[in-house]
């Protein structure tokens, strides 16, 4: 089974809400809420990889990101390894970028929105957290 390496990054304001992003049409699992990010390239170190994606979804530039984090997560298609990443501080305010819908939520409330299954267990961590 092909393994895919993605990172995100929840993006905490200072009410203590996380920046959830909406898959756009067209893509799999469109619709569905979850933490901005993407794949990493070859020979992209994971914190390079989401400081790039953070830039080309959201405008934003993210210089301080934390490990906090994974998931390993068996879809039919492929299996995904997330890492997810703290971010309390960025310059820019974030904007979908790609036309996609933007929310602050706080971590208590995600469990009632429609999210792809590998975020679950990222939610989970970050209500544990109390963040």
């Amino acid at each position: 089974m092909r393994i895919i390496h993605v990172v995100a990054a929840a993006l905490v304001d200072a009410d203590g809400r996380v920046l959830l992003a909406q898959r756009p049409e067209g893509k799999s699992l469109a619709g569905l809420w979850e933490f901005p990010g993407g794949k990493l390239e070859p020979g992209e170190s994971p914190e390079a990889a989401l400081a790039r994606e953070l830039e080309e979804e959201l405008g934003i530039t993210a210089p301080a990101l934390a490990p906090f984090t994974f998931v390993s997560f068996a879809y039919p298609e492929f299996h995904l390894v997330m890492l997810l990443y703290w971010c309390r501080a960025w310059t820019g305010v974030p904007h979908g970028r790609d036309g996609q819908a933007l929310r602050w939520e706080l971590p208590a409330a995600m469990p009632a929105l429609p999210m792809p299954p590998a975020d679950v267990p990222l939610v989970e961590a970050l209500i544990a957290a109390g963040r």
